[in-house]
């Protein structure tokens, strides 16, 4: 059954997962994992970043899973495209290649997550549920390279030549801290703590067991950090901590 327009008809129950990737066979064997989970459904396919965003616009997904090199436009120019739509869905790069480029892309261009294909099913189950709640996966692996990222920065080794002409912008610079500065002033200093534990890539289960509280209170204050930094996700979160200095990378 479809709607007068032509698409899908929703429920909002389901997950709604579109795939995209140029091999048939990796979207075929996908697709037999997400829909052996009850709950996630596959309503749409594309092979490129150009087909991803027509397919969004027929099939309204929650989630995208997108590969990252693909012919025509590649993963990385999509999710910067899809993420700017007005309402996006959220982002799950699949990719081989586990290098730090494409992963820090991907996170630049607004993805909220990012996953190996050598993952588990059980592990891309996790993952697409994580991102279609809102979350981000934001694992133990990829935290610790955005730290080693931002504790180069800190320490002014490896910082880029776009970082370096960034960092000589005046007023523009400073305009932009002082906003940030801000924000942060909004946190209050349970906020601040739970951020601060955020930072360091700690589940909201971890944080409540670190500061005694219920697991519930901790989302919520996460979802006010949020709020009042002006993020979107976890990963946006730990960026927004290290490049402000909320949180420091340690020696």
């Amino acid at each position: 059954m479809t709607t007068i327009d032509g698409s899908e008809p929703r429920d909002d129950a389901e997950i709604r997962v579109l795939l995209v990737d140029d091999q048939d066979l990796l979207r075929s064997g996908i697709r037999i994992i997400l829909e052996s989970e009850p709950g996630i459904v596959v309503v749409g396919e594309a092979r490129d970043g150009h087909g991803a965003l027509e397919r969004i616009r027929q099939v309204s997904p929650d989630v995208v899973c997108l590969d990252v090199q693909m012919p025509g436009m590649d993963g990385l120019t999509a999710t910067r495209l899809i993420t700017a739509l007005e309402h996006p869905p959220a982002v799950l790069v699949l990719t081989t290649f586990d290098r730090d480029d494409y992963l820090f892309a991907a996170l630049e261009g607004g993805a909220s997550g990012f996953l190996l294909k050598n993952s588990t099913p059980e592990q891309l189950v996790d993952a697409v549920q994580i991102v279609a709640r809102g979350d981000a996966l934001l694992s133990p692996d990829v935290t610790r390279r955005v730290i080693e990222r931002f504790a180069q920065r800190h320490r002014g080794v490896g910082a880029s030549a776009e970082d370096q002409a960034s960092d000589a912008t005046g007023s523009a610079a400073a305009s932009a801290r002082t906003a940030a500065a801000a924000r942060v002033a909004e946190l209050t200093a349970r906020e601040r703590d739970v951020l601060g534990f955020v930072a360091r890539g700690m589940s909201n289960a971890e944080i409540a067991s670190e500061l005694f509280l219920g697991e519930a209170t901790v989302k919520t204050h996460v979802s006010k950090v949020l709020q009042k930094l002006g993020v979107r996700d976890r990963i946006q979160a730990v960026v927004f901590a290290y490049e402000h200095g909320i949180a420091v990378p340690r020696a």
